[in-house]
């Protein structure tokens, strides 16, 4: 697909949340995309990236105590994941499948509105000078804004570190349920916890899609088949959010729930309420990093 035509798709989409194709060129972050996947990379000069000053001081935030938090948890919450999946496989009843099938698909639903409600508190709110959170959690969506292919070259475990914590107590609970209960009393709760398993993977994995999606070659065919397929995170439709000032289309697992919320103005509604109640500007933070010089 030429350049011409992967940036009509992109347009397409961008009318959609109410922006023209002028505005999309003018700023949209210029991305690593030596392949000029899009119109708007192929036509806006880099202004950010990973020599901005901003980017290379929200990077130097990354510290040994935190990837010690990650490793620990990514490696529980992976042996968590098995044991259940184990459990479930044994406890399987085929008869069930139709609800088994609508309580996943609702997992997935779920883990995306969790992944853009998140995404947008993060993007939207705060600053990294809050204690504990702020250069945990907080930095990494502030890095990203400045230097958005930061992510593709973080390893997996600094990717996905976090979101795999985040899942462990509810893994963890499922886990005592399969060991403590009986087997009826297990056929009970069986489609809550295929959702809950289903949840807590595709939340798990939500930063690797993410990832995956500013990734613009050397991807295996299935990954890209699934991105094109909309299973996962495709790489233009998360591109308007990308469009300055990172407005919209805030769920990055599947991005399934991006258009209707988008649609009915969730997060401006949202963003208006607080701004109200508090006096806080929405991405004031954001905007102060994006303009740091030294």
């Amino acid at each position: 697909m030429t350049s011409i035509s992967r940036g009509s798709e992109l347009t397409e989409k961008m009318v959609v949340v109410g922006k023209t194709q002028d505005e999309v060129i003018q700023n949209s972050m210029s991305e690593d995309d030596p392949n000029s996947n899009s119109e708007a990379s192929s036509s806006v000069k880099p202004r950010w990236g990973p020599q901005h000053a901003g980017a290379k001081e929200l990077a130097s935030h990354y510290s040994t105590g935190k990837r010690v938090q990650e490793t620990i948890c990514l490696i529980v919450c992976i042996g968590l994941m098995a044991f259940n999946f184990t459990q479930l496989v044994k406890h399987f009843n085929s008869e069930n499948w139709y609800i088994i099938l609508v309580c996943s698909l609702l997992g997935i639903l779920v883990a995306d509105f969790f992944s853009g409600l998140v995404h947008w508190g993060a993007d939207t709110w705060g600053s990294i000078e809050i204690p504990v959170i702020g250069k945990a959690f907080i930095r990494p969506f502030r890095e990203h804004h400045i230097d958005p292919t930061s992510i593709t070259r973080h390893d997996f475990i600094e990717t996905n570190g976090d979101n795999f914590a985040v899942t462990v107590p509810f893994l963890a609970n499922m886990a005592y349920k399969f060991i403590t209960l009986s087997p009826d009393d297990i056929a009970k709760t069986y489609n809550w916890e295929c959702f809950v398993f289903l949840l807590a993977i595709f939340v798990s994995l939500t930063n690797q899609f993410h990832k995956w999606s500013h990734t613009y070659f050397g991807l295996p065919k299935w990954i890209t088949t699934l991105q094109d397929m909309h299973l996962i995170l495709p790489k233009k439709h998360h591109r308007i959010h990308h469009v300055s000032p990172h407005e919209t289309y805030f769920c990055i697992t599947t991005g399934w729930l991006n258009y209707p919320l988008e649609k009915i103005g969730f997060w401006t509604s949202l963003e208006e309420l607080i701004e109200r109640t508090t006096g806080n500007k929405p991405r004031a933070d954001d905007l102060k990093w994006a303009q740091k010089s030294q």
